[in-house]
């Protein structure tokens, strides 16, 4: 739909220099959760040779899952777990190579597990306590999943643009939007691991990671316009909140809501894309149910 992946399956970078901000909440969105990451990672090194880029936002749910937050995973994901624990052993332990080669290699495994199961129960006890110890070892700080997701970003500026997972506001940007990304790498890499304890969405800490702030409904229009100026940007682009009717804009274009919630675990909508070039924003979406039809939303 934006043109940045080949149609053919083989998942090819197609976008050339285009720069591809993914605002997070990756996990708990069902059970190809390494695959997704594993296929963005990728597209980020396909990218750079062509002089583009891909860049990933953690949201509260990659945050969740580093602190033993497991309320939301989806049965399928600890399978998947298990699967990619037992293919990286195959690889000899060799994690770029089996991280890169799992978004390849995931469908056969799954497949394969499947047979396997035959008539028994696929959710029993022994299974349930074995997903959960392969997604703690692999999420917990300092984990090879939680160090992948302490090379991205909680804030990122692009040009003057800011994407974050679910807001950003002026107390944020003086505690330092550099040393917020840090600190929060830092803990996802198993330094500093009580940093984050007794966070929450409704803490005023200036170190929470606001990574699960609430988007900007109660937020009046001065705020979120100092909240820029500090920043130095045009706009700020969020998710964390499914948009049900779409992909949205608020307070004079400066706040851009694209959450849709278009991954099955959630609203199971059609996909929709925010597109800025030259500073100009447009939604792309899917206009008919076989997605063979466009639809394009300007503001200008």
């Amino acid at each position: 739909m934006a043109g940045i992946l080949s149609s053919d399956g083989h998942d090819l970078w197609t976008g050339g220099d285009t720069i591809l901000v993914q605002l997070g909440d990756i996990l708990d969105r069902g059970d190809d959760e390494i695959a997704i990451l594993s296929l963005l990672r990728s597209l980020n090194i396909q990218a750079k040779s062509k002089g583009g880029a891909v860049f990933q936002v953690n949201g509260n749910h990659e945050t969740m899952n580093v602190e033993g937050d497991f309320r939301y995973v989806d049965p399928g994901a600890y399978d998947e777990c298990i699967d990619f624990l037992e293919y990286l052993d195959e690889c000899g332990d060799n994690w770029d190579d089996a991280f890169l080669s799992w978004i390849n290699i995931r469908e056969k495994w799954r497949e394969e597990r499947r047979m396997s199961e035959g008539q028994w129960s696929p959710w029993s006890f022994m299974k349930r306590q074995k997903g959960l110890i392969a997604r703690s070892s692999l999420f917990r700080p300092g984990g090879l999943l939680a160090c992948e997701l302490a090379r991205h970003a909680v804030v990122l500026k692009v040009d003057d643009w800011v994407f974050c997972h679910g807001g950003l506001l002026p107390h944020h940007v003086a505690y330092g939007v550099e040393r917020m990304n840090r600190e929060v790498s830092e803990w996802m890499q198993g330094f500093n691991e009580d940093r984050m304890q007794g966070f929450n969405e409704d803490s005023d800490s200036p170190e929470m990671p606001f990574i699960a702030t609430r988007g900007y409904d109660s937020v009046i229009s001065s705020i979120a316009e100092e909240t820029l100026e500090a920043m130095g940007a045009k706009g700020m682009v969020v998710g964390h909140t499914p948009q049900s009717n779409g992909a949205n804009c608020k307070y004079d274009q400066k706040i851009w809501c694209i959450d849709v919630g278009m991954s099955s675990g959630v609203l199971n909508s059609r996909p929709e894309v925010l597109e800025i070039v030259n500073d100009n924003p447009r939604i792309l979406r899917h206009q008919t149910e076989s997605l063979n039809e466009l639809d394009v939303l300007d503001y200008l």
